[in-house]
């Protein structure tokens, strides 16, 4: 039987952790990552600092908020293999999604010790920067995963999906490469907000630029790109995919993606606000869960009741 109690949690785990990540480019954004030094775990050589000013503030509770986000996927680890029979697709989905989440805490560790934040304008940012979101992507599909699987959603199955899997894993590693690029973008931004670097936000674009600040013309680019491309994919799956979860999720995702595109527009005219910022990488986080939802429904195993059956809803899922 599907263990709804577990089912919730996951889900409230995954909503969690969009608002950690959310925080996080608050943290960059406002040019907060140096708040606590380069000290970590602690904070300034604290566990919990004393007369702390804002930007420590802002550090210092999002690593709060980022050690609740570890301990809740750790209660998730423990519950699973107390409920979930070894091999069990759930135990097997926890198990990956808290092994990101510990890279995604040494990540977010390494930034900190190297002292790649706050005005920091080297390309090593930048590089660590991306990876930071490639694996923010990774944890949070895995996290969707593991609450979709709780909830009854049938298992992957390769065997003779050559048709979906190509073109979805295409979808899914362009996906990341947008967003990686938009992570170093909005980077950029900052560093121009704050006067990190030359000219100012309202610089002109030139071959003379930095590299961060001629992302704001690739990454709109490649942003177009994977959208017609997604319109692409979306009719590719609901032509191939008789589920109907397959159809809501693609209208869902072409809606999205059509959303994200606007923002980003909004965006670059009004020359990178953090509010605005901080809704676009949301909207880019929304895009990426139906992605990855679309892809998991379509290639779910043909000889398993597909998703909204009464049988399906009866049964616990296992590999």
């Amino acid at each position: 039987m599907i263990n709804r109690r577990f089912a919730l949690f996951a889900w409230a785990n995954v909503a969690y952790n969009l608002l950690v990540i959310i925080g996080g480019a608050f943290v960059r954004a406002t040019g907060s990552g140096a708040g606590c030094g380069d000290d970590w775990p602690l904070c300034d050589g604290q566990v919990i600092p004393r007369n702390p000013d804002m930007e420590m503030m802002i550090e210092f509770g999002h690593r709060l908020t980022s050690g609740f986000a570890l301990l809740g996927t750790l209660i998730m680890l423990i519950w699973a293999f107390r409920v979930y029979i070894p091999g069990h697709i759930v135990r097997r989905s926890v198990i990956v999604a808290m092994a990101f989440m510990i890279i995604e805490a040494l990540l977010g560790a390494a930034l900190v010790v190297l002292q790649l934040v706050a005005m920091d304008t080297s390309i090593n940012r930048a590089v660590m920067m991306a990876l930071h979101l490639v694996n923010t992507f990774l944890l949070l599909g895995a996290l969707t995963l593991n609450a979709w699987w709780a909830s009854g959603g049938a298992p992957i199955s390769l065997q003779g999906q050559g048709r979906l899997f190509w073109p979805l894993v295409l979808g899914l590693v362009g996906a990341c490469i947008v967003g990686a690029s938009g992570a170093v973008t909005a980077l950029g931004d900052t560093l121009l907000h704050h006067g990190a670097l030359p000219g100012g936000i309202d610089q002109p674009m030139s071959r003379d630029a930095h590299p961060f600040v001629q992302m704001r013309l690739y990454h709109p680019i490649t942003g177009l790109l994977l959208g017609i491309y997604v319109l692409y994919l979306v009719r590719l799956v609901t032509n191939l995919c008789p589920d109907p979860q397959a159809r809501r999720f693609g209208t869902g995702l072409v809606i999205l993606i059509f959303i994200e595109i606007i923002l980003g527009g909004l965006t670059v005219a009004l020359r990178a606000p953090i509010w605005l910022q901080l809704v676009h990488l949301f909207m880019a986080d929304l895009v990426w869960i139906c992605l990855v939802l679309l892809s998991a429904v379509a290639l779910a195993k043909p000889s398993d009741a597909r998703i909204g059956s009464p049988q399906t809803t009866r049964m616990a899922v296992q590999v």
